[in-house]
C-alpha cells in the first residue's frame, strides 16, 4: 500500500475511535449509553425507516501523471456485543450476570469495537466508465475469554462472551475525465452497507439491534503513487469549477500523509482541514476530542479508586486511559497546558546572536606565546537612515515590538490604532459601515459549515474591524436571530470578509428586531 498511509492512519485512528468511550469512562455513565455517532452506515432497511444513512459518497479530483493504480483502504469498527458470565459454585456451568467484581476491575456488559480493514489495489484503467464494484463481508462469530481471579492467573471465576453479527458491504469506484488539457479525473468512491438484516416486528425502533450489522466510523484512505490528489478546499484555479460540483455525502475528503504530500487522501466522516495531524503534545488517545486534554486528564486522575475499577472493567481502551493518566509524568501533564507554534513567523523575530566572548586561541599558537593585542577595526560608513553619534534619538512611531525572551509580541499600551468598529469599507462601489444592510455570501474556500447555512441571508453590520495584519473583517447580526440583542451586549458577532457580503440593494435601514 501507499507509504503515506502509515502517517495518515495516526489521524484516521483518532476518527475511528472518536467518542468510543467518554469520561468518566464507565459503562454506567449516561453519556456512554448512546454511542456510535460518526461514520455509521446502517443496514438499508433501518436507514429507510429511521432517517440514518446506509452509504457515504466521496468525490474528489486527481491528476494521474505517472500513476497506474489506486490504493484503497476502507476502515471501520464491527460491534462485538459482550456479556459477562459467572461460574456456578459447583463448576458445572455458567450463568449470565450484570456485573462481576474483581480485585482490580468490575466487568459489565458492553459493546466493543473491533477494527476491520478492506484493502484494494485497482488499476486506474479499470475505473473508467462504469468502474468497479467490490463486495466484502464480515462473518458472525462467538468467542469466549476466561476471567481469572487475579488478572491472567488464579482460578477461573467467570468468562466474557463476545458475539458478532454478519455484515456485508460494497465499494464502488469510478472515474471520469475532466474537460480541458490537464488530464485530470473525477473519482467517485461510494461505500455502502448492503446487509440484508431487517428489524423484527413492525415499527421496531431499537437502534441497538441494528448496530451489530452496521459499519461504525467508516472512512476511506486513498493512495495514488506517482500521481496527486487536488485539494477540495483550495484547488488550483483551473480546477475550481469541477471541485465546486463534486458531491460528498456524509464524508469530506482532505489531503493527508503530512504537509507537502498530495498522493494520499483521507475521506473523513468528520470535517477536517488539509494535512490534519495529531498534536505533538498529546500523550495518547483520550477518545473525546470535544474536551481539552489537560482538563480531561486532571478530571480522570481525580476519579476514585472504585470509579477507576469500573472504568478498567468497561473496556480495554478505557483501562488504557486510566493507566495513561495515572502514570503521566508531571512534565508531560504541564505540556498539555498549551503550546505556541510559529510565533517567529508571526512576529518576524530572528534568533538573537550569541553574546561576544573571549576568542578561542589559535590551535597553531604555542601556549607560552604572548597573544598580540586586539586590532580595533576602522569605523564603517553608517547605513542610510542611521543616526550619527550625538544626534538626538527620534522617538519611534507606531507600534514598537519589544525584544528579548519572554516578552509579548503585542503591547496594548503601545497600540496607536483608533477604537475599532468606526471604520467603513467599500463593497461593490458602495460604502458599508455600522448599520448598513447586507446580504451574506460566504466564501467556500475559507468558510466553515455553519457559515454556509447563512448564504443569502440578510444581516446588519455592527462594526467594521481591522486586525494587526491589516485585514478587514465585518461584524454582523443575522436577520431573525432571537439572540441579536445578547450578541450586541456581549460583542459576540459573526464575522465575514468584504468579498463575502453584498450591499443589500433593497434597503439601507435596519429591519425591525426579529424581522426577516
Amino acid at each position: 500500500m501507499t507509504a503515506g498511509f502509515e502517517e495518515a492512519r495516526r489521524v484516521a485512528d483518532a476518527l475511528l475511535f472518536e467518542g468510543y468511550v467518554l469520561y468518566p469512562y464507565r459503562a454506567s455513565a449516561r453519556k456512554n449509553q448512546l454511542r456510535w455517532q460518526f461514520g455509521v452506515l446502517v443496514p438499508p432497511s433501518w436507514a429507510e425507516a429511521h432517517g440514518e444513512h446506509a452509504e457515504q459518497r466521496t468525490e474528489c479530483l486527481l491528476e494521474p501523471r505517472g500513476a497506474d493504480r489506486l490504493d484503497v483502504e476502507l476502515r471501520f469498527l464491527q460491534v462485538h456485543r459482550r456479556t459477562v458470565e459467572r461460574r456456578v459454585p459447583d463448576g458445572a456451568g455458567w450463568t449470565e450476570v450484570a456485573r462481576l467484581d474483581l480485585a482490580d476491575r468490575v466487568l459489565v456488559p458492553w459493546d466493543e469495537g473491533k477494527e476491520e480493514r478492506v484493502e484494494l489495489r485497482v488499476p486506474l484503467g479499470q475505473l473508467s466508465g462504469e468502474g468497479r464494484t467490490l463486495r466484502f463481508g464480515c462473518p458472525c462469530g462467538v468467542t469466549r475469554e476466561p476471567v481469572h481471579v487475579h488478572g491472567c492467573t488464579g482460578r477461573t471465576v467467570g468468562r466474557l462472551v463476545r458475539r458478532s453479527r454478519a455484515l456485508a458491504g460494497e465499494i464502488r469506484l469510478a472515474t471520469e475525465p475532466l474537460p480541458g488539457p490537464y488530464g485530470a479525473l473525477r473519482l467517485t468512491a461510494t461505500v455502502r452497507n448492503v446487509s440484508e438484516w431487517t428489524p423484527e416486528g413492525q415499527g421496531s425502533g431499537d437502534r441497538e439491534a441494528a448496530l451489530p450489522h452496521s459499519l461504525i466510523g467508516a472512512h476511506l484512505l486513498l493512495g495514488l503513487p506517482g500521481g496527486r490528489f487536488l485539494s477540495m478546499t483550495d484547488p488550483p484555479e483551473w480546477a475550481r469549477p469541477a471541485a465546486r460540483i463534486c458531491r460528498n455525502e456524509h464524508t469530506w475528503p482532505v489531503l493527508a500523509g503530512g504537509a507537502g504530500h498530495d498522493d494520499v487522501l483521507l475521506s473523513s466522516p468528520i470535517i477536517l482541514e488539509d494535512h490534519p495531524e495529531v498534536a505533538a503534545e498529546s500523550p495518547g488517545p483520550l477518545y473525546d476530542a470535544t474536551e481539552i486534554d489537560e482538563i480531561l486528564s486532571l478530571r480522570t486522575a481525580a476519579l476514585t479508586e472504585q470509579e477507576k475499577r469500573e472504568a478498567r472493567g468497561t473496556d480495554p481502551r478505557a483501562a488504557g486511559v486510566i493507566d495513561l493518566v495515572d502514570s503521566m509524568p508531571a512534565e508531560v501533564m504541564e505540556r498539555l497546558h498549551g503550546a505556541i507554534r510559529g510565533l517567529r513567523e508571526v512576529t518576524g523575530e530572528r534568533p538573537a546572536p550569541a553574546p561576544p566572548g573571549p576568542a578561542a586561541p589559535d590551535p597553531g599558537t604555542p601556549p607560552d606565546t604572548e597573544t598580540p593585542p586586539p586590532v580595533t577595526p576602522a569605523p564603517r560608513t553608517p547605513a542610510p537612515g542611521t543616526p550619527r553619534p550625538g544626534t538626538p534619538a527620534v522617538p519611534p512611531t507606531g507600534l514598537e515590538l519589544p525584544i528579548g525572551p519572554g516578552l509579548p509580541w503585542w503591547d496594548p499600551a503601545q497600540d496607536t490604532y483608533d477604537l475599532p468598529g468606526q471604520d467603513t469599507v467599500t463593497v461593490a462601489g458602495r460604502l458599508v459601515g455600522t448599520g448598513s444592510r447586507v446580504v451574506l455570501r460566504p466564501g467556500l474556500r475559507r468558510s466553515d459549515a455553519q457559515d454556509i447555512f447563512l448564504a443569502g441571508r440578510g444581516a446588519t453590520v455592527e462594526a467594521v474591524l481591522q486586525d494587526l495584519d491589516g485585514e478587514t473583517h465585518i461584524a454582523v447580526t443575522v436577520d431573525g436571530d432571537p439572540g441579536a440583542d445578547l450578541r450586541r451586549q456581549q460583542g459576540r458577532f459573526l464575522y465575514f470578509r468584504p468579498d463575502e457580503i453584498d450591499p443589500d440593494p433593497t434597503c439601507d435601514e435596519a429591519p425591525p428586531e426579529g424581522g426577516d
